[in-house]
């Protein structure tokens, strides 16, 4: 049983100027947090000290998780040539780079120093996502761009199949989806099913000059979760075993019709119900049930929380002997010299759903 009470409450990342915090990753045995700052990922121990980085991504590194069965850092990598994309070439003085979506894995173990190239330290291996790829490429029937107005990809956890009890670990990855008000065939969560064995059995060293298409041929299987609309899709997702959910944390959506929370819950104890996809005329699939949290919408029944933070990174932790969830949250800054996240360690609430330990 992990004693709760002796983690820190606070954890400072440090200031970085390659972008805000887009998730965190926690290994408890080795008392060791990974955060990924856009094109960084930065590597401390549990008081803050900074043991090493990894840079010279051209994409957006999006959420990362810790899969503890193997040691390693799972995340997802997105190559686009759209508003993000293009900004994260301008601050590298670079021109343009394929489109292209992957998940990356790296050796946490060998991050030993400042500065490690994600390209030639042998450190990261990347496996390519076929059908985000296809689906950010496409057409909409209605000439909408962008299948689902896909966006790339961000969210990932590794978990357990809802409604499965085999105790079989799936990598689950999510869309990005613009907020595009005027469309309604974006108001569905989209998350894709890869073994993360498979991911590793495929994955190769990257190199952004020319991209390569490993894993194009990977199995995968297409969910869904009713929302709503958000922007930007799901940032974070995070297995929470005490509760049993998936947290799904986004920036909230513009649509007026939904409640727009900033958080939504996957009930990991239903099966997927196969139905029509609400918006999407003809369209069937499978859909995640969402779990109670402390508010829901009566108007479309969508429930969720109002727990505001968790989009720029959550790692749930575990439960104490009472029940109580705790939870690693960045609180993100940022200041003239570039951004931080501060890790502030906080447990489950009835009223709130999570809280901060002060």
């Amino acid at each position: 049983m992990i004693n709760f009470s002796a983690l820190p409450k606070n954890i400072y990342s440090g200031v970085h100027s390659t972008g805000h915090c887009q998730g965190i990753a926690v290994d408890m045995k080795k008392r060791v947090i990974y955060y990924s700052f856009t094109t960084k990922l930065v590597k401390t121990d549990f008081d803050g000290n900074f043991l090493g980085s990894v840079g010279g991504l051209l994409g957006h590194l999006g959420c990362i998780q810790f899969r503890e069965s193997d040691g390693l850092v799972y995340g997802s990598l997105e190559y686009k040539n759209d508003s993000i994309g293009k900004g994260i070439l301008n601050r590298n003085n670079a021109e343009s780079i394929e489109n292209a979506f992957y998940i990356v894995v790296f050796d946490g173990e060998k991050i030993t120093r400042a500065d490690m190239d994600a390209e030639n330290d042998g450190i990261m291996v990347a496996a390519f996502l076929s059908r985000v790829t296809d689906d950010y490429l496409g057409t909409e029937k209605n000439g909408n761009e962008h299948i689902f107005d896909c966006s790339g990809i961000d969210g990932t956890a590794i978990g357990p199949m809802p409604g499965a009890n085999d105790g079989k670990e799936w990598l689950f990855v999510c869309y990005g989806i613009y907020s595009d008000i005027n469309r309604n065939d974006n108001d569905h969560q989209v998350i894709l099913r890869y073994d993360p064995d498979s991911i590793k059995a495929v994955a190769a060293p990257i190199s952004q000059n020319s991209m390569h298409k490993c894993g194009e041929n990977l199995d995968y299987e297409v969910f869904y979760a009713y929302t709503g609309n958000t922007n930007w899709g799901v940032q974070n997702l995070d297995y929470d075993p005490a509760r049993n959910v998936y947290m799904m944390c986004v920036y909230t959506g513009k649509k007026d019709q939904f409640p727009n929370y900033p958080m939504y819950l996957i009930d990991v104890s239903k099966s997927p119900e196969y139905k029509a996809l609400i918006g999407r005329e003809g369209e069937f699939g499978n859909v995640f049930a969402l779990a109670e949290g402390n508010v829901r919408d009566e108007k479309t029944g969508i429930c969720g929380t109002n727990y505001s933070y968790g989009s720029t990174g959550i790692a749930s932790l575990g439960a104490d002997e009472n029940g109580v969830s705790y939870y690693y949250v960045s609180y993100d800054g940022n200041g003239e010299d570039g951004n931080y996240a501060n890790i502030r360690l906080c447990r489950s609430d009835d009223e709130n759903y999570i809280v901060p330990i002060e």
